[in-house]
């Protein structure tokens, strides 16, 4: 008996050629969206409140993100307590520039803390230093 696979010698595939066209194109958009994914680094971030009222954390925060709409508001609950953390600072000074606004704004009465964090690096950010 001869095995049937040794017979075989040509294999011919037939596609549609647009599908190469369609595997370039995903290509590119894959490309493009890992360029515009938000991406981590070293930075700062504004301690503003540390509470144990939840009404409390939730007004601060909202009125944070109404005065400030470009910057985010982090909450993170360890127990018992309530933290808000703000911003996605890359330099120090910009983080310092920010927490004096917050101080005259009178949204904060407590004392407001630069901490290095990991931050988010907003994706144009990201594309200037790749160019």
């Amino acid at each position: 008996m001869v095995d049937s696979a040794q017979k075989v010698n040509n294999v011919t595939v037939l596609k549609d050629p647009r599908l190469d066209e369609l595997a370039r194109k995903m290509s590119e958009y894959n490309e493009l969206m890992n360029l515009r994914k938000a991406r981590t680094g070293k930075g700062y971030r504004l301690m503003v409140l540390t509470t144990s009222d939840r009404a409390q954390a939730m007004s601060v925060r909202t009125s944070l993100i109404q005065q400030f709409p470009d910057h985010k508001v982090y909450m993170i609950f360890q127990s018992p307590f309530i933290k808000l953390k703000f911003g996605n600072f890359v330099e120090k000074k910009d983080a310092e520039d920010v927490r004096k606004q917050l101080i005259k704004s009178g949204i904060i009465t407590g004392n407001i803390y630069i901490l290095p964090e990991t931050i988010e690096v907003k994706p144009e950010a990201a594309l200037s230093e790749e160019e």
